[in-house]
């Protein structure tokens, strides 16, 4: 057993397969007392059981760590209340959170349903918020904790995943707005994109040409939940994990701007806009140009 997280309780959500797994095994393996949370579902939410979730804290224990189970859905406040609730209830305080816990429900965004869209953001988005929402007001009162929520390097955006999309978007956003309205308690938070050999990078259509397994994302995690993170002031931050790779994106700016003289106009933007403001050119775009490229020659792309 190491001692990264001595004494630390940290409760882990989508815990019970993949990286949420990994996680809790590794933050157990740091010393920390671990709260598994997982519906134990399908890929595409369906199925429910607890013994997803029984399974790891039997793990943890015969690691000789210490685990109790949640097997409850986070995408309801109640749900998200349970998981801090457990932890208080089990060993009194709360040091972290990690919001793993996502689905898939893939179809171009012409043809999703609501059926589609609606759990996939409450699982991911909603999830995040819910599992937030409770932990914060015991960090705020405690004055000290680590909130990490998982994105996606899809938060950029994607061809057939607009839910899942939209979803990883809203938590980067999230996460910076924790970030802002935590720091004076102490209070820290951040995101991170694996990019994972798991259920649901599985289905990938393309050959990812960096990827790690989950146990590398977890690493990172337990660093991120430390308080050597904590000291080095790390918070706001989007950091991927991809085998040997770490990388933190960028934050949000401007990069052009152009100023009317008097008012705008249609017209006067459309002389304007182009060769001033200009555009930001697009990566992914070219990427999807090139996957279709690959397709018509009957070749699998590499992204």
């Amino acid at each position: 057993m190491g001692s990264f997280l001595a004494d630390k309780v940290v409760a882990v959500t989508g815990a019970g397969r993949g990286i949420g797994r990994a996680v809790a095994r590794a933050a157990a393996a740091e010393g920390a007392r671990v709260v598994v949370n997982d519906l134990g579902v399908t890929v595409d939410g369906a199925a429910p059981t607890s013994e997803v979730a029984e399974a790891v804290v039997k793990e943890i224990g015969a690691a000789g760590g210490d685990a109790v189970a949640v097997a409850d859905d986070i995408a309801t406040m109640a749900g998200g209340r349970r998981v801090v609730d457990a932890a208080l209830t089990s060993y009194g305080r709360l040091d972290g959170v990690v919001c793993v816990a996502g689905i898939l429900r893939e179809r171009m965004l012409f043809n999703m349903t609501e059926e589609e869209w609606d759990p996939v953001v409450a699982t991911h988005l909603k999830g995040t918020f819910t599992v937030f929402r409770a932990a914060s007001a015991v960090m705020r009162e405690q004055r000290s904790g680590t909130l990490i929520g998982f994105t996606s390097g899809n938060h950029r955006g994607s061809v057939s995943q607009a839910n899942y999309s939209a979803a990883k978007g809203g938590i980067v956003s999230l996460v910076r707005s924790a970030a802002l309205g935590l720091h004076k308690y102490g209070v820290t938070a951040n995101a991170v994109a694996p990019v994972a050999r798991t259920r649901m990078s599985a289905g990938v259509p393309t050959e990812l040409t960096e990827i790690g397994e989950p146990e590398d994302v977890a690493a990172l995690v337990v660093y991120l939940l430390s308080d050597r993170a904590r000291q080095a002031g790390v918070t706001g931050q989007v950091y991927t994990s991809a085998g040997p790779k770490i990388a933190v994106w960028a934050q949000p700016r401007e990069l052009r701007a152009a100023y009317a003289d008097g008012s705008w106009t249609p017209e006067r933007i459309a002389e304007v806009l182009p060769g001033t403001v200009g555009v930001d050119p697009m990566p992914l775009l070219e990427q999807v140009r090139a996957m279709e490229r690959a397709a018509r020659r009957g070749e699998r792309p590499n992204t």
